[in-house]
C-alpha cells in the first residue's frame, strides 16, 4: 500500500544543487530596486534638466558596490551556488563594465553638454582625457579678408577722438532690449551701509547716473522700485581707510569687509559675483537666484555686464552702471568710498587656456602695490581679504575687455557717484577716453591686439564703424584668442553695418567650433547676415537658435518678427 502511495505522488527531481540561501534570494531582489529606483531617478532628474551632479554622486557610490557585494555574496555562499559561480559572476561584470564604459564615454564626448561632463570630471577625474579636443593653446581667430580701405591703421593712430568731434551714431543691430522682470518679494534688498571716505569725495553735484539696457547704450537709470519690502536693517558692511597724509585725494588703503564669499557653479561667474557684491548691502539670496534670471540655459558661456547691471536694477534696491575704459585711480576711490567693484577680465588659470572671467574687488594697498579681489573660483585669499594682484597684472588683465567695470551703489550716493567717475559720468566721453587709451596703447606697441581690439570696441560705441573695422582688421592680423567672441561682439556690429558679411561668417563660424553654439550672440549675428542677403528661411532658423539660448533675447526676437512673412 505504501508502495502504491509512492507511485502516485508527483515525481521530485533532484539534480544536487542546493537551492540558493534565502538571504542572497533577498540581497538580489533589494539590489535589483536599489537599480529601479536609480534609473527613475535618473530618468526624472535629466528630464527635468536638473544638475547631473546627484544622480552622478549616487552613480559613482552605488555601482562599486553593488559588483562588489554581489561578488562577496557569491564567494560567501559558493557552496550552495553552482561551482565556480563566483568566477563566472565576476567575469560578467568585467565584461558589463567594460562595455558601459565604453559606451558612457561615448556619451561623454558626443552627447553631454559641456557643464554636464565638467561635473562628470569633477567625481572622475580620469574622464577628462576622453573629452573633445580644444584648440592648440593660443589658437588665433581667423585672420580678415583683403579688403580696399582708404582707412590705415596709421590713420587710426593719428586720429582724434575728442568729444567735439565725435558723433555718436545710432546704432541699426545688436541693441538688446532686455525683459521686464517683476522684483519677488522673497528678495532681501539692501540695508544703509555707512563707510568712511576721503574728504575729497564728499562734495555731490547733481546729475543723473546711467545703466546698461542695451549692448551699446545706456539709458538712464530707473527710480528704485517701490514694491520691493524693505529688508531688517543688517549688519553694517565698513570700508576701512588708511588716509595718507601727504596725499589726500589718494588714500593708500581701503578694504572692503562684510562681502560673503560665493563658490561659483559651471561656468557661473557672473551670477557668482553679482551675488558677492550685492551681499556688501545684506543681500541674501543665493547665486542660483541670480542664475535663473541671467542664464536661462545653464550652459550659456557669457552673461554681459549690461545684463548684471540690470539685474540689480531690476530685482534690489541697489544702482548698478557699468562703463569701460577705467583706470586703476578710479577703482580705488570708488573702493575706498565703500562700493563694490566687479571687473570683466581676462584670466589663466592654472592648466587652463586664457578666458574671461569676472572678478569683485575689495581692497587695495598702495604700500604693497596690490589689488585684493574676492574670485568664485580661486577664492579670497588668505584670512579673507581678498586674492593679491598686483598692480601691473591687474591692469593688463583687465586691458583684455576694455578696462570694464560694474560699481554698485546706494541710490542716495548717485551725486557721489557722478563725482567719482567725472568725464566717464557721461557715456559718450567714456568710449572717447576708452578710445584715446586705446590709441595710446597701439601706438606703444602696435603688436598689443588687445589695444586695437579695444580701439574697435569703443570707436563701434561711438558709431565710428568703419574706423572700427579697420581697428578689428589690425587686431586679428596681429592675433587674438580664439574665445575672445565668446565674449565681445563689437567686431560682429562693426562689420555689419560697414557691410562685411563675410567676416561675420568667418568670425560666427569659428564660434560654432570652439563652443559658440552655447552664445546666442553667434547665431544673432548669424541671422542679420542672412537677413541682410535675403535668405529669410536660414535667417529664421538663426534667430530662433539665439532664442533657444536665451528666451530673455529680445533683439533675435524682434529681428525674427521682422522678417518678411
Amino acid at each position: 500500500m505504501n508502495q502504491e502511495i509512492k507511485r502516485m505522488q508527483p515525481h521530485s527531481y533532484d539534480d544536487g544543487i542546493a537551492p540558493p540561501p534565502r538571504y542572497l534570494l533577498i540581497g538580489v531582489i533589494g539590489i535589483f530596486i536599489l537599480l529601479v529606483v536609480g534609473a527613475i531617478g535618473g530618468y526624472i532628474l535629466l528630464n527635468n534638466q536638473l544638475s547631473m551632479s546627484l544622480l552622478l554622486q549616487i552613480a559613482v557610490v552605488a555601482a562599486p558596490l553593488v559588483v562588489l557585494l554581489t561578488i562577496i555574496g557569491a564567494i560567501v555562499f559558493r557552496k550552495q551556488l553552482p561551482r565556480r559561480f563566483a568566477v563566472w559572476l565576476t567575469a560578467a561584470w568585467v565584461v558589463l563594465g567594460v562595455v558601459g564604459m565604453i559606451g558612457f564615454t561615448l556619451v561623454f564626448r558626443n552627447s553631454l553638454e559641456p557643464g554636464q561632463r565638467e561635473t562628470v570630471k569633477h567625481y572622475l577625474p580620469f574622464m577628462a582625457i576622453f573629452a573633445p579636443p580644444l584648440p592648440p593653446v593660443n589658437t588665433s581667430l581667423p585672420t580678415p579678408e583683403a579688403v580696399e580701405s582708404n582707412i590705415t591703421a596709421d590713420d587710426l593712430l593719428s586720429s582724434s577722438f575728442d568729444l567735439s568731434a565725435s558723433t555718436t551714431a545710432e546704432p541699426t543691430a545688436d541693441v538688446i532690449v532686455p525683459p521686464t522682470i517683476e522684483a519677488s518679494a522673497t528678495v532681501e534688498p539692501s540695508p544703509t551701509v555707512e563707510v568712511t571716505t576721503s574728504p575729497v569725495m564728499q562734495s555731490l553735484v547733481t546729475a543723473v547716473v546711467t545703466s546698461a539696457a542695451t549692448a551699446t547704450v545706456e539709458p538712464t537709470l530707473p527710480p528704485p522700485p517701490t514694491d520691493v519690502p524693505q529688508p531688517t536693517q543688517a549688519a553694517v558692511s565698513p570700508v576701512t581707510v588708511n588716509q595718507s597724509v601727504s596725499q589726500p585725494n589718494a588714500p593708500l588703503s581701503a578694504l572692503l569687509t562684510g562681502i560673503t564669499p560665493v563658490k561659483q557653479g559651471w561656468n557661473n561667474c557672473g551670477p557668482a559675483n553679482i551675488t558677492m557684491a550685492l551681499s556688501y548691502y545684506g543681500w541674501t539670496q543665493s547665486q542660483d537666484y541670480a542664475l535663473g534670471f541671467l542664464k536661462p540655459d545653464r550652459e550659456d558661456k557669457n552673461v554681459n555686464p549690461w545684463e548684471l547691471v540690470n539685474f540689480v536694477n531690476d530685482q534690489s534696491q541697489i544702482r548698478a552702471l557699468y562703463r569701460v575704459g577705467g583706470d586703476m585711480q578710479l577703482i580705488k576711490r570708488l573702493i575706498s568710498s565703500g562700493m563694490p567693484v566687479l571687473i570683466e577680465t581676462g584670466y589663466m588659470f592654472e592648466g587652463s587656456d586664457w578666458l574671461g572671467h569676472y572678478q569683485t574687488v575689495v581692497g587695495y594697498n598702495d604700500t604693497q602695490q596690490l589689488f585684493f579681489v574676492y574670485d568664485s573660483y580661486l577664492g579670497t585669499g588668505e584670512n579673507g581679504n581678498g586674492m593679491p594682484k598686483t598692480y601691473e597684472d591687474f591692469d593688463n588683465f583687465w586691458e583684455n575687455f576694455n578696462r570694464t567695470f560694474i560699481v554698485l551703489y546706494k541710490p542716495d550716493e548717485e551725486n557721489l557717484v557722478r563725482t567719482i567717475l567725472g568725464d566717464r559720468a557721461d557715456v559718450t566721453k567714456a568710449n572717447e577716453l576708452a578710445a584715446q587709451t586705446a590709441q595710446q596703447e597701439a601706438t606703444a606697441n602696435p603688436q598689443n591686439a588687445y589695444a586695437w581690439f579695444n580701439l574697435g570696441s569703443s570707436l563701434t560705441r561711438l558709431g565710428k564703424y568703419q574706423q572700427a573695422a579697420a581697428a578689428f582688421d589690425k587686431a586679428r592680423q596681429v592675433g587674438l584668442h580664439w574665445r575672445m567672441t565668446l565674449y565681445q561682439f563689437s567686431p560682429f556690429e562693426a562689420y555689419y553695418n560697414v557691410g562685411r558679411y563675410e567676416e561675420i561668417m568667418s568670425l560666427t563660424n569659428a564660434n560654432l567650433l570652439n563652443g559658440g553654439q552655447y552664445v546666442e550672440e553667434t547665431y544673432y549675428w548669424q541671422g542679420k547676415v542672412y537677413a541682410a542677403e535675403n535668405n529669410t528661411a536660414k535667417a529664421a532658423e538663426a534667430f530662433r537658435k539665439a532664442i533657444a539660448r536665451n528666451r530673455n533675447y529680445t533683439a533675435a526676437r524682434d529681428a525674427l518678427n521682422a522678417l518678411p512673412q
